[in-house]
């Protein structure tokens, strides 16, 4: 079990190392088009947070991770 949980956590980093890559380089794109500060929609100035997918995919990944591993990590140690 040692093994899949490894591969589970390697998956993890590679998952936020990926997506870390992309946000950069669609933040220089946007940069480099002149497209950074663009009007913002009402409801995402209400909800910031909250409408904010790329912060939402980052957390969802990170309970998803922290719950896989701690529950085989409690199931098998």
């Amino acid at each position: 079990m040692a093994q899949l949980t490894f591969v589970l956590s390697a998956l993890s980093v590679l998952i936020a190392v990926i997506g870390f890559v992309y946000t950069v380089r669609l933040g220089r794109q946007q940069r480099w088009q002149g497209e950074l500060d663009g009007p913002i929609p009402k409801t995402v100035e209400e909800h910031a947070y909250l409408r904010n997918p790329l912060l939402l995919a980052y957390v969802l990944a990170v309970l998803l991770a922290i719950f896989a591993i701690g529950y085989l990590a409690l199931r098998y140690y």
